[in-house]
């Protein structure tokens, strides 16, 4: 790799961990307090990029480690930024609007001084959504003048990017064109898909993939799981649920126990929805040539040695669902040039960026003998490293 053993532990260590307790007076009147992180991870390559997510299981291990991960995931993409992760202990779904956005609020005064459109800029991530990054905008321009930078993933109406919604799972169906390019499988006309997770990024890899003739058999989310061998309409299926119909009363295709969705026989498997599904258990009945790693760690290490163990090839998550941040961070470069790009121009550098990254991740996998995994740690660890030593440490 290129790089010292005394260098191990600093690249472990995150730059800065902040924590923060909101007081927030709810709307009937009690005074209730939620916990709140920061963690920045390294800047050596550029300013700190990373998500916030409310859920009540955020906790500061939790997104230290988050944010380890996003400094390797903008390494691999070759993004100008470091890593960091934030979140609050907090169960959204139990505040009302006001109230969330008087959390959102008060997150951005405890935190103003770390974060900035140079410095630290957050996005979306569990449980957060544009509206919200639209209020971190606005509370931190308060402060310090407009500053649209300051935040990606905004509504497009509000200095957001084109094609930005749709990035994560486009970036995906890219990252699976190129594996099968790769491997000598062809394009992805002709192949069949199966998705776990329909929400954002799962229904536009789905929409995506069945627009280049790929074959989606079957789908799952929350309420269950529907498959039709034939393919999915998916266009149907997205009009469904976004009329307000459940997934599984999709008439366009036969229920199935989602439990058993893992096990359908497909050429790619494409988890989308949550970690830890690919269990080793889950490993050894899984039924396709590839896995495709839309979620964040959707596969154990023991089960990641169970598909490794049976040939089946993973395309590893650290590289499959960076098209969010890299949209985010031509967000961030529209926001500071002042000059929205047209959604054609976006889509055709992510495109750019998600094939020349996995290019040399190919190649360090052909060259070294390594899995797919270990190839992007290996190129994401050497350009990190790579910017410490050329900086200094003094």
């Amino acid at each position: 790799l290129e790089y010292p053993e005394r260098l191990q532990k600093l690249l472990l260590t995150p730059n800065r961990e902040m924590s923060v307790e909101l007081v927030v007076q709810k709307d009937n009147g009690e005074i209730e307090v939620f916990n709140a992180y920061r963690v920045q991870h390294n800047n050596s390559r550029g300013p700190f990029k990373g998500g916030l997510r409310y859920h009540p299981a955020v906790d500061l291990d939790d997104v230290r480690s988050l944010a380890s991960l996003m400094t390797w995931k903008t390494a691999v993409m070759d993004l100008p930024f470091g890593g960091a992760k934030g979140g609050i202990a907090v169960d959204p779904a139990a505040l009302s609007e006001r109230e969330l956005e008087k959390l959102t609020r008060k997150l951005v005064q405890a935190i103003k001084e770390i974060i900035g459109p140079s410095e630290d800029i957050p996005a979306p991530d569990m449980n957060t959504d544009s509206r919200i990054m639209s209020w971190v905008f606005d509370e931190y321009s308060k402060y310090k003048g407009f500053s649209p930078g300051v935040v990606t993933g905004k509504p497009v109406h509000l200095h957001g990017s084109l094609g930005r919604d749709a990035a994560t799972g486009r970036g995906a169906v890219f990252a699976t064109r190129e594996l099968l390019r790769h491997v000598g499988a062809g394009k992805i006309q002709g192949h069949s898909f199966v998705i776990q997770g329909f929400g954002n990024v799962g229904s536009w890899a789905a929409q995506i993939l069945s627009e280049h003739g790929g074959t989606v058999s079957a789908v799952s989310d929350a309420s269950g799981a529907v498959i039709n061998e034939k393919g999915i309409d998916v266009p149907a299926l997205r009009a469904h649920i976004a009329a307000g119909g459940k997934l599984v009363d999709f008439t366009g295709a036969g229920r199935m126990p989602a439990g058993e969705l893992l096990t359908v026989p497909c050429d790619v498997l494409m988890p989308a929805a949550i970690g830890g599904v690919l269990t080793a258990e889950a490993a050894a009945g899984v039924q396709a040539k590839f896995v495709v790693e839309a979620a964040n760690g959707p596969t154990t290490p023991e089960g990641d040695a169970v598909l490794r163990d049976r040939g089946i090839i993973v395309l590893p998550d650290i590289y499959t669902n960076a098209g969010g941040v890299t949209v985010s961070f031509f967000e961030w470069v529209q926001n500071l040039q002042n000059f929205k790009w047209e959604e054609e121009d976006v889509n055709r550098r992510l495109d750019r960026k998600m094939t020349d990254a996995f290019a040399q991740i190919w190649k360090i996998h052909r060259d070294k003998g390594v899995p797919l995994r270990v190839a992007a740690f290996i190129k994401a660890l050497h350009e990190v490293t790579r910017a410490e030593l050329h900086r200094g440490f003094d």
